[in-house]
């Protein structure tokens, strides 16, 4: 059952799917999937054709807007009824976290289950929702940075069913092993972190201040979180956006508290910071997240923490030593992560797990890509911090058709800080009006 209601400027639809847990077995398991239908109030009872939103991610639930919601959603309305996925274990989706993956077995249960939580599965149910909502008619795609690997993989393995596609900040590479990814990565983020502070230069005595408290001292957040030294680093994920960077300098400008007991690092602090690093609302990131660069028998094996070893630069206790800046990490997932966070504690076996597996399959068809005919524009955000140019340009190379837009006008959200130029412009390279 669907229920409509209004916002200003729209008309929206809840709407819920019942899909198949694995899609290789479709009469077994079922989970239910959940969708939000928007369309432009003007427009509600016109015959318009339909725009799917991939969020993100892996992990988060697509964006909850308000009326036309800026950003990209008011330019799609203009001429699509737009569908805003919850991505299968995100937001309204039935849920996977702490509390309901128990239900599923032990560690080695829950890891079973959670492969079925990669890009593969998402572009199967978008397949069955698309024929109950658009009676079979092909859509457009938009996909976000993890929505642009799903919108890959939907060119791999159901071409048929795009009129056209979109990708921002999400082209992945093709054949790259996590190990490639994070080799890639550090170097990127740590021209973040220099960029940064050439902004803010005070802010290079604060953040070594700040972990040196942390390496002397034992702090646990009001929610439970242990708030490491390493931990801290990873707050550098802020700077992949538009306001990261101005959000960081606001926060380590406002550390610190003077107390009866001496100097300790302020309420106000501590509760944006367990704010920014709890995955207790998202923690399908943290499991799954190496899992959808996986594509042979190769585990990935942690390779952000590995991989981390080849830059010493970013030990803290090491350049706590000396007198160099404190480099952030950025989007990267370790298994301290899985001690500090309650909300990831009870699942480090199942991590563990799904770290040492050696059965992953392939997410694309690069035969199938390079004969791609399907009309596709992304978005490569020249330099990235979260997904590599490099990697992107060599994706676009391969995808028969695919045009780019390389720009530095925007960091990884550029969907949402562009307002409606970014859609805009994509879409005109799609129908080769730009």
């Amino acid at each position: 059952m669907s229920v409509s209601y209004r916002q200003p400027g729209v008309v929206l639809t809840d709407r819920r799917f019942t899909v198949p847990l694995d899609h290789s077995r479709p009469t077994g398991e079922t989970i239910e999937l959940f969708a939000r239908e928007v369309v432009a109030g003007d427009k509600a009872h016109q015959d318009l054709p339909w725009l799917v939103y991939l969020q993100g991610g892996p992990g988060f639930g697509a964006n909850r807007f308000v009326g036309k919601g800026g950003a990209w959603l008011g330019r799609a309305l203009k001429e699509f009824r737009v569908l805003l996925l919850d991505q299968r274990g995100t937001g309204h989706s039935t849920p996977a976290n702490r509390q309901t993956l128990p239900l599923r077995g032990g560690p080695a249960e829950q890891a079973d289950h959670l492969t079925h939580f990669r890009a593969d599965s998402i572009v199967r149910d978008c397949e069955l929702i698309r024929r109950e909502v658009t009676g079979g008619a092909p859509w457009t795609v938009l996909g976000q940075s993890f929505g642009g690997f799903c919108t890959v993989t939907y060119l791999s393995t159901a071409p048929e069913a795009l009129t056209a596609a979109v990708v921002t900040g999400g082209l992945p590479s093709l054949d790259a092993h996590a190990d490639d990814v994070y080799r890639a990565a550090y170097p990127r983020i740590e021209r973040k972190v220099a960029a940064h502070y050439a902004r803010y230069p005070q802010d290079v005595e604060r953040a070594r201040r700040i972990a040196d408290h942390l390496l002397a001292h034992d702090v646990v957040l009001p929610n439970g979180y242990r708030l490491t030294a390493e931990a801290f680093q990873s707050l550098g994920i802020l700077l992949g956006g538009s306001e990261g960077s101005h959000r960081l300098h606001y926060l380590l400008e406002d550390a610190f508290v003077r107390t009866s007991g001496g100097t300790a690092l302020s309420d106000a602090f501590q509760e944006e910071v367990q704010g920014l690093l709890s995955y207790a609302g998202h923690p399908l990131y943290a499991l799954v997240h190496e899992a959808i660069y996986a594509q042979d028998a190769r585990p990935t094996a942690w390779a952000a923490e590995r991989v981390r070893a080849e830059f010493p630069q970013f030990d803290a206790a090491k350049t706590l030593a000396g007198d160099g800046p404190l480099l952030f990490t950025g989007e990267s997932i370790h298994p301290w992560m899985f001690d500090c966070d309650p909300a990831l504690r009870p699942l480090r076996d199942t991590a563990e797990i799904l770290a040492a597996r050696t059965d992953w399959t392939p997410l694309y068809d690069p035969a199938r890509l390079a004969v791609n005919e399907v009309p596709v524009a992304a978005a490569v955000y020249h330099d990235d911090m979260y997904v590599d140019t490099a990697h992107s340009l060599a994706t676009a190379r391969a995808v028969r058709g695919l045009r780019t837009w390389v720009t530095d006008e925007f960091e990884h959200d550029g969907v949402r800080a562009g307002g409606p130029r970014v859609l805009d412009r994509l879409l005109a390279l799609t129908r080769d009006e730009a």
